[in-house]
């Protein structure tokens, strides 16, 4: 395996597009060209490109493009683009890559490039001897056939053998005699060039047949063009979910023997492999039509349709499981000068010739053929699609987001993925939040076991608290919960909702600071030998600069705390849940642990131990909570604001003392509830936050949005480059007009506010 892996990049799916783009960019899968392309949109055909390529146009048509991740084919990486409207393909597709990855990678071999043109004659009064004559003149044909496209032949490439076939004709005297004409198209496609050729030889063809050529044309069964992929797999590797490695590897054999025995369930077996093999096909700009055809026919070539995977198990007892398929593909032609998002594609694969391009592709299809027997083996592939169809009922029908994971649960429960299912739910939900505020019923059962910590919302003081100043804060009815339990072997962490299942390697290079600061927790709490599992329910938006690595920090301390009765206070939760945000971000302030542990509202300043004091708040105060959709990273932030502090010390410590008077202004007007001078200090505070260049194009949409609407004042909140804003209003009108606006024009927004603190 190559050290310059890039095919591998964790939790891509967790960025925005945004984001996506400059991580490709900074792992060089993208050159500085694509780059733009992409994230200006400059690769999308336009209509004039459009109508040079076919007829009628009246507009274009698209299609999402994602990445395959994880692949390792013949020892090299791949990072594989595709081109594809049905959901949990990509996702399916990487996941089966990774499993493969881990037990050594894909291993693929494929035939020269060959196509195959075809010359009918008809009614052949004696075919044998027409057989023998052209046979007798195949060098001819051959030359003639290659003068047509010397510059193929230069290439290595051209027509390369002649066969002739005979069938006999049931309706018309004599026989059908075709020619098959191979050609090495190379890189190309080959399509015009093997119908060129056919056409070019048929009157020489004819001469020598002395009988009548119809049909001049290519045929798309490319059988002479085969590629074959593996992959073994050892059962360690296969656990998936509740099934064990052996169950795993038993479900996927039985489902592969149903597809080869059963010509209904291996149309479907085989139309799997295609979600794979297609998308790359359309991405490449390779005729996926043709592809198909081929596939199919090459499936029923017994006179039997049947699968195009094989699985079985060795003497290892590793499962294997083998493709043989044809695909004639091509790396240069047309459409890679005509639409310039397959030129993208191509130099994001990074593949040197037209056979490495459907080793890849061979690959791939059997990567999604496992993905999906796996699933159909052991939970059943319905539910998968069943959470991503609801994923979308339940935006459809306005889920907020503080509820939008337990719509989600129980609209897959109910088994009625309506939008108007997911309304009544979202009502029901809203109601016992009411209800459960006023005391009036008790918290569900599933919530009595858990720990959890508060997200938060800073009011005032970004940045300026991590160099010293102060800043007011307070939690939001967001948390985070977690639970601990016994476990047979070793430490996992699990959080179904992020996708999340891992194992703690104690002393591994952790790519992700929350395995790190996982291991930290349990080292200090002497907890490493203990196997457990600790598994994490979170409502808090990730990245969003709501505290939710911290909320994450303490929720799992106090849930270790309760399961092992280690008898911690406050106060041990809040130190060692700021030795997990100093891992986490890096010079970390400790007001977003504290605020999580607490559950109050503070006035904080930066400290050993910190300076920390309740406020006092009479009434709530109603805020609007703008979520950007654009995941922020806070550590990368804080170091921007740094490292531009130490270029211009006079200035910032300009602003950070500003930003300090401020904080302190806030403090007063909260516990006088003198909303109107808090507005003015959100709005100021904003200010000296757009001059840090912490902001976001979105943040400040969002912010313009409810200022418009009567906010008395709106600021980014918590790391910013993304992530959050809040807007101060006055009543709950307000408060809905502008969730309103935020939701039209494509946000999430929540409807809080900021309570005042429990004793």
């Amino acid at each position: 395996m190559t050290n310059n892996d890039k095919s591998r990049i964790p939790k891509f799916y967790k960025y925005s597009v945004e984001n996506r783009l400059d991580v490709l960019r900074e792992k060089e899968i993208l050159n500085q060209e694509d780059y733009v392309a992409l994230r200006e949109q400059m690769h999308l055909l336009t209509q004039n490109d459009a109508d040079k390529m076919i007829e009628n146009v009246i507009g274009v048509f698209g299609l999402p493009m994602g990445l395959g991740l994880n692949f390792l084919i013949n020892n090299k990486p791949y990072v594989v683009p595709m081109v594809v409207e049905e959901p949990s393909i990509l996702a399916a597709v990487s996941s089966a890559a990774k499993v493969v990855r881990n037990a050594g990678g894909f291993e693929s071999e494929s035939d020269d490039p060959i196509l195959i043109g075809q010359i009918q004659l008809v009614d052949v009064r004696h075919p044998l001897k027409v057989r023998h004559a052209i046979l007798q003149e195949k060098q001819e044909i051959l030359n003639l056939a290659n003068s047509l496209h010397p510059n193929m032949v230069k290439r290595g490439g051209g027509a390369i053998d002649l066969e002739v076939m005979i069938h006999q004709q049931d309706r018309h005297p004599g026989s059908m005699v075709v020619v098959h004409l191979l050609v090495d198209t190379r890189d190309a496609m080959g399509a015009n060039l093997v119908n060129s050729m056919c056409e070019g030889v048929a009157s020489l063809v004819e001469k020598l047949s002395g009988s009548k050529v119809y049909l001049r044309i290519l045929s798309n069964l490319t059988d002479r063009a085969m590629v074959r992929s593996q992959c073994v797999i050892p059962t360690k590797f296969l656990d998936f979910n509740n099934s064990s490695g052996k169950e795993v590897r038993d479900g996927i054999i039985r489902a592969a023997e149903f597809a080869a025995i059963d010509s209904y369930r291996a149309s479907t077996h085989n139309k799997g492999i295609m979600n794979g093999i297609d998308p790359l096909a359309i991405a490449t700009g390779n005729d996926w039509r043709a592809i198909e055809a081929a596939a199919h026919a090459y499936a029923a070539r017994s006179g039997r349709y049947t699968s195009l995977t094989n699985w079985y198990k060795n003497e290892n007892g590793d499962l294997v499981g083998t493709i043989d398929i044809p695909l004639k593909v091509g790396t240069v032609g047309g459409s890679l000068k005509s639409n310039k998002a397959v030129g993208i594609a191509h130099r994001i694969l990074g593949i040197e010739s037209a056979t490495e391009l459907a080793e890849v592709m061979g690959a791939v299809g059997l990567a999604q053929n496992f993905s999906a027997l796996r699933s159909l083996g052991t939970e059943g592939i319905q539910r998968g699609h069943m959470t991503l169809h609801a994923r979308s009922v339940a935006s459809t029908a306005g889920a907020p987001a503080e509820l939008f994971e337990k719509v989600l649960e129980r609209l897959v429960e109910s088994g009625e993925i309506k939008v108007w299912k997911a309304k009544e739910i979202i009502e029901e939900l809203k109601g016992e939040q009411k209800m459960a505020a006023t005391g009036k019923i008790p918290l569900p059962d599933d919530d009595k076991d858990m720990s959890y910590g508060y997200g938060k919302i800073i009011l005032t003081g970004e940045h300026s608290v991590v160099h010293g100043t102060h800043a007011v804060a307070a939690p939001i009815t967001l948390k985070m919960k977690a639970k601990v339990w016994d476990h047979d072997k070793d430490v996992r962490l699990l959080i179904p909702r992020w996708g999340v299942e891992q194992t703690i390697e104690f002393g591994a290079d952790h790519k992700y600071s929350i395995y790190k600061s996982l291991e930290m927790i349990l080292d200090h709490l002497d907890l490493r030998d203990k196997p457990m599992n600790i598994e994490v329910f979170p409502e808090v938006p990730r990245a969003m600069g709501m505290g939710g690595s911290a909320a994450l920090a303490v929720a799992i301390i106090r849930a270790l705390d309760k399961h092992f009765e280690l008898g911690l206070g406050d106060d041990d939760v809040r130190r060692l849940s700021f030795e997990s945000e100093n891992i986490v971000h890096g010079g970390a302030s400790g007001i977003d642990n504290t605020v999580s542990t607490y559950g109050n509202l503070i006035m904080f300043q930066k400290g050993t131990p910190p300076k920390m004091e309740t406020l006092s708040l009479k009434e709530p105060i109603p805020i609007v909570i703008g979520l950007s959709g654009v995941e922020s990273m806070t550590s990368k932030m804080v170091k921007r604001v740094r490292e531009q502090a130490e270029i211009f010390p006079q200035w910032y410590e300009k602003i950070f003392k500003q930003m300090d008077e401020i904080a302190l202004a806030s403090k007063e007007a909260i516990e006088n509830r003198d909303l109107s001078q808090l507005g003015m200090i959100m709005n100021m505070n904003h200010g000296y936050l757009n001059t840090l260049g912490v902001s976001y194009p979105d943040v400040e949409e969002l912010i313009e949005i409810a200022r418009n609407n009567g906010a008395l004042g709106a600021k980014l909140t918590g790391g910013g480059g993304g992530g959050a804003m809040i807007a101060l209003c006055d009543s709950e009108k307000m408060q809905k007009r502008i969730q309103k606006k935020m939701h039209e024009n494509g946000y999430d927004a929540l409807i809080a506010e900021i309570k005042p603190s429990t004793p």
